[in-house]
């Protein structure tokens, strides 16, 4: 069985890759790789996406963009932000949930994700899937992104399990359907 660091170096290597960076070979499917791993690897992840990120060799700009900050983000931009504790000890954490759902949805995610100048070399890298869970379920957001970003690769770091069919957030939580990825090793 492969190390995290190597499993994260296959990441690196797909990343230089003119196959995967112009979609080549997928028949016509959206462009989308996942990268799941044990959630026990999160800081080996985290450390190599702070490295990715400063790597001038990769043939690729990386537009990074941690799903958990983009949360917090959105809410104070609708202006919840400060009452999202008082909420949940007043009316507890089901309520607080249900209410962010309503007010929050792929499309605010969608939005913050998106960028003005898609060139051709670009990969949105997706992280925090597991911080911002259970605000966002990352198969929905993936169905909302495919529209955006046709011709631009989409790596998602999953601390879970994927098996092309199904994602497993922590490898614990219940399965949700997602097929159109592809796994990244």
């Amino acid at each position: 069985m492969q190390t995290i660091e190597e499993r994260l170096d296959r990441v690196r290597t797909l990343l230089g890759d003119q196959d995967f960076l112009s979609g080549k070979g997928l028949s016509n499917e959206v462009n989308i790789r996942i990268f799941p791993y044990d959630p026990k690897d999160e800081m080996a992840v985290r450390y190599f996406t702070e490295q990715i990120l400063t790597d001038t060799s990769l043939p690729c700009r990386i537009i990074h963009r941690n799903l958990y900050e983009l949360f917090l983000e959105i809410c104070e931009d609708i202006g919840i932000l400060d009452a999202i504790p008082d909420m949940e000890a007043e009316d507890g954490s089901k309520y607080l949930l249900e209410q962010i759902h309503d007010a929050i949805g792929d499309s605010e995610f969608v939005a913050k994700i998106d960028y003005p100048d898609h060139l051709p070399g670009d990969v949105v890298l997706l992280t925090g899937v597991g911080e911002v869970f259970p605000f966002m379920r990352i198969h929905a957001l993936l169905e909302a992104l495919q529209p955006h970003f046709t011709g631009i690769p989409i790596v998602v770091m999953y601390p879970g399990d994927y098996d092309g069919h199904h994602v497993k957030l922590f490898g614990k939580l219940p399965p949700n359907d997602y097929y159109r990825a592809f796994s990244v090793v």
